[in-house]
């Protein structure tokens, strides 16, 4: 899975596949292909909606999606647009809700670069605990495969 600007670089493995020409995210060709073994591929994946097939295509032929998991996800950007409460104690330990989009698979969230605990409810809520930080105001992001995150402030209150 990986954004749907594409860009990102994606791992193909599989057997057979030295002499492979062409893989496909859908009916859209990747570029940058390299082929590191028989065994696995690199290449850049094409920009994407929903979910496709990947396909490898060599002199033999072209992969089905018979065997294996030839499944790629592309993901829109993660977007926050709240932030209740917007404040809480320098000491941390304050529930946060993140409210936005595209948060079903956010892997960290940090509040001024610091990693928070967090639990992803739904595409468009998260919540973080705060983790301690100095009185004043740094930026919340939340990422995914897909990217970071447009930050939001919050602020620490001294205790």
């Amino acid at each position: 899975m990986g954004p749907d600007t594409g860009g990102n670089t994606v791992t193909v493995f599989g057997t057979n596949l030295t002499l492979t020409n062409a893989v496909n995210f859908g009916a859209s060709p990747a570029t940058s292909l390299v082929v590191v073994s028989d065994n696995q591929l690199t290449v850049t994946a094409p920009a994407g909606v929903g979910t496709v097939v990947v396909t490898v295509t060599t002199p033999g032929g072209t992969s089905t999606a018979a065997t294996g998991n030839p499944y790629y996800t592309y993901l829109g950007a993660p977007v926050l647009t709240s932030l209740p409460p917007s404040h809480g104690a320098d000491v941390g330990g304050d529930a946060i809700v993140l409210g936005g989009s595209n948060l079903t698979y956010t892997d960290a969230v940090t509040f001024g670069g610091v990693p928070a605990s967090f639990a992803a409810i739904s595409d468009t809520q998260v919540v973080a605990t705060s983790p301690a930080g100095a009185p004043g105001t740094v930026n919340v992001v939340a990422h995914t495969p897909a990217g970071n995150s447009n930050a939001l402030p919050f602020v620490y209150d001294p205790s």
